[in-house]
């Protein structure tokens, strides 16, 4: 077997070639150098806002008046002197009398409930469910209905045929023109050019140059590689480190006492056991309740005692009738022919009146009972209607 070779070569397998990966190298942080010399402390604020004397602020309040005593003060004010109090009789109670007296028993009147509501029997809903047993009819199907008994047939004319009109062709010639050719005979015009562009054939023969729009457009530029910055080494500071903080040199742990609760000191003390009896246990004993039986009807129907003979319901209570077939009530498929001719008379030929056919006043040059107003830019014409003159009384 022999070995073939097929070399095809792409746009980008020509263009793009593969290039190196270079790593780029790791960013190295200079090295820390403290500043020598002590920190001033000096910021913004302290260098522009200066500090002044304040002087204490002159107070505003007005100058006591010294009032003079000239004689005795009377002290009754406004109030007692123009509002009297009045003797006003307390109203009388409308309060009804209490007639409630206290049970000399324990628990011995009656609640509100025990009054009103009568405890009651109760009884199962008595069903008004119709009942399932059929109903016979003893008297035999007669077969007559309200249509076979009201329905009168009634006997229909001749209808009148009309002879059909034999064709006659017309002696004319056809001119075998349509209106659209009548009308519309077309305008001569040029032809339409055709607006492809011409076809040029690419054949596999040809060499390709090597150039392309990309390589044309985009030229190659050189890109210089990033500066690295070295990072300063780090250096440890002297000295040994204090690990006191703030909260430690100035929060003072102290000792602290329990809280007393507040709680009440409790006197009763019972030494009788619990007898477990409540308001609601006395008056409320529990009832006792059965769960009400499933109401079901009594079987009307009784079972079969004996063998099955092979008779349903229906074969021995069905009694089979002669069957009359229905008479159609449809009319018959005959033409009606009268011999009466037709008299050509209708609704449209004895109530409509003709009327005059007016001639439309724009086709006069000078419409009569229009005056002429002007002319508009566009060259038509207004005209206005002229109202008859009305004679005074």
């Amino acid at each position: 077997m022999r070995s073939r070779c097929l070399c095809q070569i792409c746009t980008c397998g020509s263009d793009y070639r593969p290039y190196e990966l270079v790593r780029q190298p790791r960013h190295i942080p200079e090295e820390y150098k403290p500043k020598q010399g002590k920190i001033d402390f000096d910021t913004t604020y302290k260098q522009d806002f200066n500090s002044y004397k304040v002087q204490p602020v002159v107070i505003l309040r007005p100058l006591e008046r010294q009032q003079v005593k000239k004689g005795k003060l009377d002290t009754i004010p406004t109030y007692k002197d123009d509002y009297r109090s009045w003797d006003i009789q307390k109203s009388e109670s409308c309060k009804p009398e209490q007639t409630y007296h206290p049970p000399t028993v324990k628990f011995g009147n009656s609640t509100t409930f025990q009054d009103d509501y009568v405890p009651r029997e109760t009884k199962p809903r008595e069903s008004f469910k119709p009942s399932s047993v059929p109903r016979h009819s003893t008297a035999p199907f007669d077969g007559d209905t309200s249509h076979r008994l009201d329905y009168i047939p009634h006997q229909l004319e001749v209808k009148f045929a009309r002879p059909k009109e034999v064709y006659k062709p017309t002696n004319l010639p056809f001119e075998n023109l349509t209106t659209h050719r009548n009308d519309f005979q077309g305008l001569i015009g040029e032809t339409a050019k055709i607006c492809r562009p011409s076809y040029t054939r690419v054949t596999h023969n040809g060499h390709f140059e090597g150039s392309t729009e990309f390589r044309e457009s985009f030229q190659p530029w050189e890109i210089p590689p990033p500066e690295v910055k070295k990072a300063p080494e780090y250096v440890p500071p002297t000295g040994s480190m204090q690990l006191h903080s703030t909260s430690h040199l100035d929060y003072v742990p102290y000792q602290a006492s329990r809280v007393v609760p507040i709680r009440p000191i409790s006197h009763r003390k019972n030494n009788f056991p619990f007898q477990g009896k409540s308001t609601m246990k006395e008056d409320f004993p529990a009832w006792e309740t059965c769960r009400p039986g499933l109401i079901k009807q009594e079987q009307q129907i009784p079972n079969p005692s004996g063998k099955f003979d092979g008779l349903s319901t229906s074969r021995s209570h069905y009694v089979p009738h002669e069957l009359i077939p229905t008479k159609s009530c449809k009319p018959l498929h005959a033409a009606l022919k009268s011999s009466v001719p037709f008299d050509d008379v209708t609704m449209y030929t004895i109530e409509y009146a003709p009327k005059r056919q007016e001639i439309c006043p724009a086709s006069y040059p000078t419409p009569p009972g229009y005056t002429f107003e002007n002319t508009n830019f566009q060259g038509h014409k207004f005209f206005r209607k002229i109202t008859p003159a009305v004679k005074a009384f």
